[in-house]
């Protein structure tokens, strides 16, 4: 089914996190969410599942809006992953994972439920596990029951936030291949929110960048340019081809003025040589007070300067 995002907007008391959001994910599609950190991509999943009650706009799976839906039906149709939670009660990962069938099936699962969740267990990675409780897993072995429990919902709308987070190389590739596996057998409108520019790229048909409150571009990942990804993250980059592959590489965080944010020193390269440069503070300019100075330049006491939580420590 289609997830349609149509002039959506929220925020936070009188802080607008999201405005006039716009997106379509077709059936069978999987959509990068991507964007810094605080730029509101949780926030937009969480609008998404109705976990936020959106200011204004809508937000529809195949044409029914999910502000209409009850809960039941609402989890039915939308699986959501979260980046982390707190369990209320210590569960194995067998039953956390079969807690996803519950809309389906209530409180008493059947034999059908059963078989699905063993079927995602052994997918995953996780069948040596499967009677351990949650809360003994490492932090990427929690997200993977995470994902899982969301899979045997078998929703047509699959929402996750930062699904590979914590977890090391070899399972970051192996959750989002079966991830791309699923959206390519059921046919659901993934939409994954992601910081990893080369991962998403590699497994998302489209992806699209959150910048301050909207979405700055959607559509194939070749369309993230460097300019683009720089007026985003405040990241130079560079686009380099391996394997077939195009991969962005991160060089450098900049500001308006070029400069890194210690002040020290940035080379705008051209024609493969520095441009321009701004250079580091020594040490004597950095401090007006000269070793064994008692004041500085306004007057004060080189103690009196200092950060509070320093001079708590000065009164020993």
């Amino acid at each position: 089914m289609t997830l349609e995002i149509r002039d959506l907007a929220f925020g936070y008391g009188d802080d607008p996190v999201l405005d006039g959001v716009e997106l379509t994910i077709e059936d069978g599609e999987l959509v990068g969410l991507l964007g810094p950190n605080g730029s509101g991509k949780s926030t937009l999943l969480e609008c998404c599942n109705r976990i936020l009650e959106p200011d204004a706009g809508s937000i529809s799976v195949d044409g029914d809006r999910v502000a209409d839906l009850g809960r039941n039906e609402t989890a039915r149709r939308i699986g959501y992953v979260p980046q982390s939670e707190r369990s209320a009660f210590p569960a194995t990962v067998f039953d956390t994972i079969l807690m996803g069938r519950r809309p389906h099936s209530g409180w008493t699962p059947g034999e059908d439920d059963r078989v699905a969740v063993a079927r995602v267990i052994d997918a995953l990675d996780l069948s040596a596990f499967a009677t351990r409780t949650v809360d003994e897993l490492s932090g990427g072995q929690r997200q993977k029951v995470r994902l899982g429990r969301a899979l045997v919902q078998e929703t047509s709308v699959l929402l996750l936030d930062e699904p590979t987070a914590g977890l090391d190389l070899k399972h970051q590739l192996s959750v989002l291949d079966h991830l791309r596996e699923h959206v390519d057998a059921t046919s659901v409108s993934g939409l994954v929110a992601m910081h990893d520019l080369n991962l998403a790229a590699r497994y998302c048909d489209r992806v699209t960048l959150l910048s301050d409150g909207q979405l700055d571009v959607v559509g194939d990942p070749d369309d993230l340019t460097g300019e683009t990804i720089e007026s985003v993250y405040d990241v130079e980059v560079t686009i380099v081809r391996a394997a077939d592959r195009r991969l962005v590489v991160p060089e450098r965080p900049v500001t308006g003025d070029g400069a890194s944010p210690d002040g020290s020193t940035i080379e705008a390269m051209t024609n493969g040589g520095a441009d321009e440069t701004s250079t580091a503070p020594t040490a004597d300019e950095r401090s007006p007070v000269a070793d064994g100075g008692a004041t500085s330049g306004d007057g004060r006491a080189a103690d009196e300067r200092s950060p509070w939580w320093r001079r708590l420590l000065d009164r020993d």
